[in-house]
């Protein structure tokens, strides 16, 4: 896969994740695809400084990520 065809890819992941974060006030954005191993989004809206951010990023974002693509090995958020 190219690095072209993974950004593809990675951005349908957050596409199929995102109506959820938007239902509560959120939103993700795509940052950069490092390597073609480590993705790094930001997390929005209500989404920023919810106390449960980071089990949404491990448990629903990444995983919905590697299942779309398995060579992605880390998924980090900016502040």
């Amino acid at each position: 896969m190219t690095s072209e065809e993974l950004k593809i890819t990675v951005e349908k992941a957050l596409d199929e994740i995102r109506p959820f974060l938007q239902s509560d006030g959120g939103d993700i954005s795509l940052i950069s695809i490092d390597n073609d191993k480590f993705v790094t989004v930001k997390l929005e809206g209500n989404c920023v400084g919810c106390s449960v951010n980071q089990m949404t990023l491990k448990s629903g974002v990444e995983m919905t990520i590697k299942k779309h693509a398995p060579q992605i090995e880390k998924v980090i958020n900016i502040d």
